[in-house]
């Protein structure tokens, strides 16, 4: 199927590694031309910006400048993808995690996405045309204590995408999100991943801690962020023009619920 994303221009954030790197080789298979912001650029994204169709902007994208500094180096812009965010473990339970900590996470995890969505507006208004996908994650929805600042901020910026879809709609913006479960990145397996310090914290090994999460879907296994990528294009194509304010989950069965 043609998802007549080939000339696009496309800004992904987070695009260093995992679901953002991804999703920015996914776009560039269909011919997009991806602005793809990262902190530092890693060996992945440099490859991948060899073939041309990439521009690596290195950005903190949690300082309040940041985002518009990756949206003013991609110009015009048809699709943005806000995809950035941390899951810190909060292991020591709630009454540990400080002011401090709850202002860094929503800074990343929603303050990074409001101010970007600001800055590529009146870009898609003037043009009367464009896309926000935002990656959002299950937690939106399964609240955990164990990522509780990062839990609320994601349920913010889920919130945030549908009531900008009702905003922006009748003006030809669409808003959609996506809410993965446990997806197989360095968030989850990495050496400082999910795994490892919930491994540590009970004494078991991070590759027991993987299994017993995959276990939690039905499928028994992680999404793979290929899996993630696909759904973004599904939604930034125009083969679903009329698709807005959606909340799409991508879990493994892990929520048994409606």
């Amino acid at each position: 199927m043609d998802l007549h994303l080939q000339g696009t221009r496309v800004v992904v954030s987070g695009a260093g590694a995992g679901i953002g790197l991804a999703i920015t080789h996914a776009f560039v298979e269909e011919g997009a031309h991806v602005v793809a912001g990262s902190r530092s650029s890693t060996d992945a994204l440099d490859k991948l910006a060899e073939g041309g169709q990439v521009t690596v902007v290195e950005v903190d994208l949690s300082t309040p400048d940041g985002p518009q500094r990756l949206v003013d180096a991609a110009g015009a812009i048809d699709v943005l993808v806000n995809n950035v965010g941390a899951a810190p473990a909060r292991l020591d339970g709630f009454g540990a995690v400080t002011d401090e900590m709850w202002a860094a996470t929503f800074e990343l995890d929603l303050m990074a996405h409001v101010r970007a969505i600001r800055a590529a507006l009146p870009g898609m208004l003037d043009a009367g045309h464009g896309v926000v996908v935002t990656i959002g994650s299950v937690n939106a929805r399964l609240p955990d204590p164990v990522v509780v600042d990062y839990s609320a901020a994601k349920a913010a910026l889920v919130n945030l995408s549908k009531s900008l879809s009702k905003e922006f709609g009748p003006r030809g913006i669409r808003f959609n999100a996506i809410d993965p479960g446990p997806v197989a990145t360095d968030l989850w397996l990495g050496e400082n991943g999910m795994a490892a310090q919930a491994g540590r914290a009970s004494g078991q090994s991070p590759e027991d801690v993987a299994a017993a999460a995959a276990k939690g879907m039905v499928t028994g296994r992680f999404t793979r962020p290929d899996e993630v990528a696909d759904l973004v294009l599904l939604l930034a194509s125009d083969r679903t023009a009329n698709v807005t304010g959606t909340d799409v989950v991508i879990d493994g069965g892990m929520i048994t619920t409606t």
